[in-house]
């Protein structure tokens, strides 16, 4: 890092801030790619520190962190009070597994809930439902910041809010407004202060590579300014991202991430030349502060 002989501003999340002569500019994390598994599920990833918990459209799996399965639920939908066809991206929490769910069809998500799982068995428990007054048309992930009481909603085809409910009870509490929101949403999860969001907003069909972005996770904001985080260049192949989360004993991010199917819209088209089928993928990176 460059170090600078007279007093300078630099800019963060938070503001200028001036710097000290002999002192050096803060440096973003950096994630170094260490290994690539393949699974089973297409939607969401999470991780309690031992093993990866990844969701299928209407699936769950649990994998070992060398990618052996060790338990699956094919049909993770039929128990839900509301019927559902789409699960999103997944978190889990205090021996709890959830999940967002809704019923997809024709660019909007109908009866929408946070779907909770025992994490050992992958049953289902119970449902949170959302709360159409939000303006949350869609829930593309889940995500849990357990020290804010705060269970946090994304939304793929209106990605301008984030949403936000009370762990303990359930409640919609606030939405929070990003400042600018990132293109088709697919993930989201808390780390160090901040919600993680992948997005699929590179088009694979021009060979582009989709993208991290990082937001405050204040609680009491109604509005917080998007960063960039990572373009994902180290994918096998252009595709379509997805879920995202954390382990933290670990320093590690783990992304999940789909190629060999064109989607378009959100929709299935066939596949790419040389592919028979799609294939799933979990990336594990190592963060480099």
């Amino acid at each position: 890092m460059p170090r600078f002989s007279s007093t300078v501003l630099f800019l963060s999340l938070f503001g200028w801030h001036a710097i000290a002569a002999g002192s050096e500019i803060p440096a973003a994390a950096g994630y170094q790619l260490l290994r690539v598994i393949e699974v089973a599920g297409r939607q969401g990833v999470a991780t309690d520190g031992e093993r990866y918990f990844v969701s299928g459209n209407t699936s769950l799996y649990v994998y070992s962190k060398s990618g052996g399965l060790l338990v699956g639920n094919e049909a993770a939908l039929q128990d839900l009070p509301r019927a559902g066809n789409h699960i999103g991206d997944i978190d889990v929490h205090n021996g709890e597994l959830y999940a967002g769910v809704e019923f997809f069809e024709d660019g909007q998500g109908k009866d929408i809930q946070i779907a909770v799982y025992d994490a050992v068995t992958l049953r289902y428990r119970r449902s949170i439902p959302w709360e159409p007054a939000s303006g949350q048309v869609e829930v593309s992930g889940v995500a849990i910041d357990a020290a804010d009481n705060s269970i946090w909603l994304s939304d793929w085809v209106n990605g301008r809010y984030l949403y936000r409910y009370e762990l303990d009870s359930g409640a919609y509490a606030a939405r929070l407004h990003l400042r600018a929101p990132p293109q088709w949403q697919q993930g989201v999860a808390y780390h160090a202060g901040f919600l993680y969001l992948t997005a699929d907003d590179g088009d694979a069909e021009d060979q582009e590579v989709d993208n991290l972005w990082r937001v405050p996770a204040g609680v009491r904001d109604s509005a917080a300014y998007v960063t960039h985080a990572h373009a994902f260049h180290e994918f096998r192949q252009v595709g379509e991202i997805e879920g995202i989360t954390f382990d933290d004993a670990a320093g590690e991010m783990i992304v999940l991430a789909n190629r060999g199917k064109r989607i378009v819209l959100g929709m299935p088209k066939g596949l790419y030349p040389g592919y028979d089928r799609e294939i799933h993928e979990l990336y594990v990176y190592k963060i480099v502060e």
